[in-house]
């Protein structure tokens, strides 16, 4: 499915007219079953299931891609039934705490995460890879509440906080309570920690750049001169006032060569900056990333995992 005009679209969808739907459905009726004019009855139109969705339209597979894998697996662990209902806007009762619950599930078009309460439910998935869906669908519009106009048996009228009608007369209230359950959903997502970035710089530092004059060997977290050069560019007395070749000789045992060629590759791969009309180096902030997670990650991670082998 295609959309040239997104924001034509959404206009069109938000002019959905309750009394509009109602005669179009009165002519599809007495289309197909035209016998109910000898009755001289109307039709009184329900409604039984009502999704409403929220699509965010990403550039490209690169992006969504990474970023959904990060959150799918966050949004599993972090949604517990206080944030679910939450998201329904509702109250946890011990009859609703018996069906409520999240659940992840893999289809052929991706990975989908369903947060559901009794007969409400809100899902995210990605379609295509290109856009991340919110969607939010209720098998019983009455298990929302919301401000209206009730008649009692005395004929009195009074406005109050009241089961949403299954008529389709509620859509209008419905949208929007739908809508801020997505609302709520996405600011629940937007909380959760997006490492995709990261990886895209992993993946950037790591790989060698070839055809590029002059070609550059990417980072390797497991070599041990890589390792050494960035303790070292780790040190205290750089963070200041950083380096030039010369101090880095003093603890690293390279040539001067040497130490100028791997000077080169880390400012061309984005690790280090150098101060304009000298011959100081400072780390970035991708280059400062890096190398804390290179050393944290063989310190608290591959050393103790490797010490526990007998």
């Amino acid at each position: 499915m295609r959309i040239a005009d997104i924001e034509r679209a959404q206009a069109l969808a938000d002019q959905l007219n309750p009394d509009a739907l109602h005669r179009r459905l009165d002519r599809y009726a007495k289309w197909l079953c035209p016998v109910i004019d000898v009755f001289s009855q109307t039709y009184h139109w329900s409604l039984r299931q009502v999704e409403y969705s929220t699509d965010l339209v990403f550039r490209s597979e690169q992006i969504l891609v990474p970023l959904y894998d990060a959150l799918s697996r966050q949004a599993v662990l972090a949604a517990d039934a206080e944030r679910v209902a939450s998201f329904l806007g509702k109250k946890i009762t011990p009859q609703l705490a018996q069906e409520l619950g999240s659940r992840l599930s893999t289809r052929i078009e991706g990975r989908c995460i369903k947060h559901y309460m009794g007969a409400a439910g809100v899902k995210v998935y990605d379609k295509f890879s290109r856009v991340l869906r919110v969607e939010t669908t209720v098998n019983d519009v009455s298990f929302f509440k919301h401000h209206r106009k009730v008649e009692h048996r005395d004929h009195h009228a009074t406005r109050e906080l009241a089961l949403l009608k299954k008529s389709i007369y509620s859509l209008i209230d419905l949208r929007e309570i739908l809508l801020g359950c997505n609302q709520r959903y996405l600011a629940f997502l937007s909380s959760l920690d997006d490492p995709s970035a990261g990886e895209r710089d992993l993946q950037r530092l790591s790989q060698a750049r070839i055809g590029t004059d002059p070609s550059v060997k990417g980072l390797n977290f497991f070599n041990t001169i890589d390792q050494t050069l960035m303790r070292t560019l780790q040190h205290g007395e750089f963070n200041i006032h950083g380096w030039r070749r010369t101090d880095l000789l003093v603890h690293l045992d390279l040539t001067p060569s040497a130490m100028s060629r791997q000077l080169m590759r880390l400012h061309l791969l984005g690790l280090i900056k150098k101060v304009t009309h000298t011959y100081r180096y400072y780390l970035t902030r991708i280059g400062r990333a890096a190398i804390a997670a290179a050393c944290s990650l063989t310190r608290f991670n591959i050393i103790p995992a490797f010490a526990s082998v007998h």
